[in-house]
């Protein structure tokens, strides 16, 4: 192990596994491939081996979803999932490949493909294209989200004159997804935001949250970007703002995988990142909000909980707030991984297994016999509409979508700054 890699690396709690084998039964690669060996057997049970000798390094531990099922379903708190993801980090000699390198550069693929949307689209759908790409490892199978022509940054440094008027105000982490493939959901979070009387503001500077570049072991990449959202962040903080996300990833990547993975300390910030759901919920049921939702609005949505989500323990909030919408018929699907997992199923070597894992999932939507599905996660949402051909929405559209945005305005004593802003 190099210097440099020893930095990347934390210790595991893996003395305190009780050999009860609760992960394994959690784990949904174990399901679909007989060469991965489970969490209990790569995770502490190989750990005692690696520290011996890095021979005991076993390279089938790529397959593991990093889905956290087996750290949430563990009685001991052993955090498994980092202790393998560890293990990649610091054993693994393997050079991540061109196309690793594209899927985890989120911000130069995600300017890029941006600024050509017109043409990048069509292109991405093309046979020709799938079939490079296929060549380079992407599995010409898989659909690409598309792209926005224009950044949702972009938008929001256009209207912060609006913004600033507010009394009081959050920062938003709005990650690559909203930035580069859908900014009418950071759009709808803006105006939920509004409503409630709460200008949102930007992060001094912001990078990928780093998720896709920690699974694609460019850690030194992976570390850069961390540091410089973890510094915009602080500044935030210091100035007395709340840092939102709309995406479960981000926001588990930034609180979690950063002091475990990339050796960041946090711990001066990590209460200070919340989910939008979590800060929605909280004050609507604190009483600081009032949530006013348009007479007659009527549907019926499956709720996927990321595995992201239930290991932060914050499914109930979203829950919490989706139950606050009259009219809302909200149907709760089983506990499965969706298999998507970031550019896991992506890749050429992945993508029948990841198809497999989200088999259950994705045939107690189609018995649903419901109108769309809502998921706090940005790739949840991609698997799910490729496999299903439904509409798959951020529980913060449905906000969007409900909510009597004038009425709520008025409650909440805002309405002047709302017409104001013309949002």
């Amino acid at each position: 192990m190099t210097g440099i890699e020893s930095k990347y690396t934390v210790e595991g709690n893996f003395e305190e596994c009780l050999k009860c084998t609760v992960c394994t039964a959690y784990c949904p690669v174990l399901e679909v491939r007989m060469d991965y060996p489970g969490p209990k057997a790569a995770g502490p049970d190989s750990e005692r081996y690696r520290l011996k000798s890095p021979e005991f390094f076993d390279k089938t531990l790529k397959y593991c979803l990093n889905c956290k099922r087996c750290e949430t379903a563990c009685p001991s708190g052993v955090r498994i999932g980092d202790i393998i993801q560890a293990a990649r980090i610091k054993y693994d000699r393997q050079r991540p490949r061109l196309r690793d390198r594209m899927l985890a550069e989120t911000d130069i693929m995600g300017r890029a493909a941006s600024f050509m949307a017109p043409l990048a689209n069509p292109v991405l759908k093309n046979g020709i294209a799938k079939t490079a790409l296929h060549v380079l490892g992407i599995d010409r199978h898989r659909s690409f989200p598309a792209y926005s022509h224009g950044t949702f940054a972009s938008y929001l440094r256009k209207i912060q004159d609006c913004q600033k008027r507010f009394d009081r105000h959050v920062a938003y982490f709005h990650g690559c997804y909203v930035n580069y493939n859908f900014p009418e959901l950071g759009k709808d979070f803006v105006r939920i935001m509004n409503a409630v009387g709460y200008g949102v503001l930007p992060l001094e500077r912001q990078k990928c949250c780093g998720v896709a570049k920690i699974a694609n072991n460019l850690i030194g990449r992976a570390r850069h970007d961390a540091e410089i959202n973890l510094s915009a962040i602080r500044k935030a903080v210091i100035e007395g703002l709340e840092v939102i996300s709309t995406s479960s990833t981000c926001a588990f990547t930034i609180r979690d995988e950063y002091p475990h993975l990339l050796g960041l300390e946090n711990a001066d910030v990590r209460d200070h990142l919340l989910l939008a759901t979590v800060f929605l919920a909280r004050k609507a049921e604190n009483g600081e909000i009032k949530l006013v939702f348009r007479d007659g609005y009527r549907k019926r949505v499956a709720y996927h909980a990321p595995c992201h989500l239930r290991r932060l323990g914050w499914e109930a909030y979203t829950l919490s707030l989706l139950r606050m919408i009259p009219g809302l018929e909200l149907v709760r699907m089983p506990a499965e991984c969706c298999g998507m997992a970031g550019t896991y199923g992506f890749k050429r070597e992945n993508y029948y297994s990841s198809q497999k894992i989200g088999r259950k999932l994705v045939s107690a939507i189609m018995e649903s016999g419901v109108e769309a599905v809502v998921t706090d996660c940005e790739t949840c949402k991609w698997q799910i509409e490729m496999n299903t051909g439904m509409e798959v929405v951020n529980p913060v559209s449905v906000m969007a979508d409900a909510l009597d945005f004038e009425a709520t305005a008025a409650a909440n004593e805002n309405i002047g700054k709302l017409i104001e802003n013309k949002l």
